[in-house]
């Protein structure tokens, strides 16, 4: 039987304020609630913050997207980014 404390210290830690304003630099603070309240790990917070700089290819081996709490962290984080306008022909 496994016991109660090693399972907990086999999970992934969930990240706190300080982990999210580290990885992600200065945020507004809605987004802070936002984020948290999704209880994400701090590699998922990682992943998303890589993808919002534009570095998701480097995890997206294959062609795989960004799925789960880390995608749901990238919407909350990437929400209010203005689009790119089309090229002008």
């Amino acid at each position: 039987m496994i016991s109660a404390e090693v399972r907990t210290s086999a999970m992934p830690a969930m990240a706190m304020r300080d982990d999210l304003l580290r990885l992600v630099g200065d945020v507004d603070e809605r987004k802070v609630l936002d984020i948290l309240a999704l209880r994400p790990t701090v590699a998922e917070i990682e992943q998303a913050a890589l993808w919002a700089a534009g570095d998701g290819d480097v995890l997206a081996k294959g062609g795989h997207p960004l799925i789960g709490t880390a995608a749901e962290v990238l919407d909350i984080l990437t929400a209010d980014e203005e689009e790119e306008p089309p090229p002008i022909r």
